[in-house]
């Protein structure tokens, strides 16, 4: 296996350093700076975006795997923000370019790219979850509109978006992977009421969402009327390939080994204490075999052969790994990482904190960990089954 790059990447690797070196302090950091201006700079220079048509506001470079790679692992490398994130860019708007209609592309692509239109997804019902497909949230065509009525609850971000883009039955008598459509529409719109929910990092990053007699222009349907499954599908492969993206793990992990150097116990730093130290280790360990499945999934995609579970294994193993890296931060901060909020002495603005337990909700959140690792048990790849009994 040869995983040497050329020397047309290796000068780009340079241009992305040399980038880098002259722009790193205009980046975001811990909450801080201008994430729309660094978001505009990064789409100019084409390392956001780079992909995406100039005529839908990205940089529009031919698509060149390696590249991508390349941004990805000197960004990490450096601790700088790779840019704005989020439902909107990373999973809405690689769908619309593969399913949405030639106004969806122009009217919401660029805007959305910049970080002038947030979005939320609306999905999950309180009685669909995990069985999504049985979702009853329903639009009925009146006219010229869709009219929708139901309720969407653990809907992320949907208290600061300005659109949805939300799942609704469409043919109640269709089968019901098939009477699902997939439609986009302001949360201005009258008739959406959002009512927050306090998750177990303190914050309201969910909400309730309901909707009565919602009145949705007919052609802000992604799709075909009842293929709302499709494209629902097409946005969960971008969702769990977002969820732990290994050159982000690297960033984390090289702002642990900062902290270690800076947090002391007992008058010593903690990089110098063994027991602390042997976790590093054994967390970096973890890191690098997760981006070596990353390369094999590059492999993958250069070589146009099928991933089987290693993609699959991005979202169970990388989840739960940044959850003990969390973990091992709050162990080494002491006394100082029982605070959350409201405190001198907080370190990153309590951001070790949230993603702790963000993290753990990931894992735990609709059992999605432990089916996964049953799959895997059960194609023989050596993890053990989890018990069928699963409290979540």
């Amino acid at each position: 296996m040869d995983l040497s790059y050329s020397q047309e990447h290796e000068a780009f690797r340079s241009e992305v350093v040399a980038f880098l070196r002259e722009h790193a302090d205009a980046a975001p950091r811990a909450g801080k700076g201008d994430a729309k201006a660094w978001q505009k700079l990064l789409i100019a220079h084409g390392y956001a975006a780079r992909t995406i048509p100039r005529d839908y506001g990205g940089y529009g470079a031919e698509p060149d795997i390696l590249k991508s790679r390349i941004i990805a692992e000197e960004f990490a490398r450096a601790q700088v923000s790779p840019g704005m994130g989020g439902q909107g860019i990373s999973m809405l708007v690689p769908t619309l370019l593969e399913m949405g209609s030639e106004d969806q592309k122009r009217q919401f692509i660029g805007p959305t790219l910049s970080g002038d239109l947030l979005w939320c997804q609306g999905y999950s019902e309180p009685d669909a979850g995990s069985d999504l497909a049985s979702l009853r949230t329903k639009a009925v065509l009146d006219s010229d509109d869709w009219v929708v009525s139901g309720q969407k609850i653990w809907t992320s971000t949907a208290h600061l978006a300005d659109w949805i883009f939300c799942l609704v039955r469409t043919e109640p008598e269709a089968a019901k992977h098939e009477g699902i459509s997939f439609l986009l529409f302001s949360m201005k719109t009258p008739g959406i009421e959002v009512r927050p929910l306090v998750d177990m990092t303190g914050v309201a990053n969910f909400n309730e969402v309901f909707f009565t007699d919602v009145r949705v222009p007919k052609h802000q349907i992604v799709g075909r009327r009842g293929e709302g499954w499709k494209v629902a599908n097409a946005i969960l492969k971008h969702e769990r390939g977002s969820l732990a993206d290994p050159n982000t793990m690297l960033s984390r992990l090289n702002t642990l080994s900062e902290l270690m150097k800076t947090e002391t116990v007992d008058g010593r730093r903690a990089i110098d204490d063994p027991v602390f130290r042997d976790r590093l280790m054994q967390v970096h360990g973890r890191v690098l075999a997760m981006r070596c499945n990353d390369l094999r999934l590059l492999s993958a995609a250069v070589n146009k052969t099928p991933a089987s579970l290693a993609g699959m294994v991005v979202k169970l193993q990388g989840t739960e790994l940044r959850h003990e890296l969390e973990a091992l931060a709050i162990d080494v901060m002491g006394e100082f990482g029982l605070l959350y909020t409201g405190s001198p002495q907080l370190r990153t603005q309590g951001s070790w904190q949230r993603d702790y337990m963000f993290f753990l909700g990931l894992i735990i959140g609709g059992g999605t960990s432990q089916i996964q690792k049953n799959i895997i048990a059960e194609r023989g790849l050596g993890m053990p089954r989890e018990p069928k009994t699963v409290s979540t």
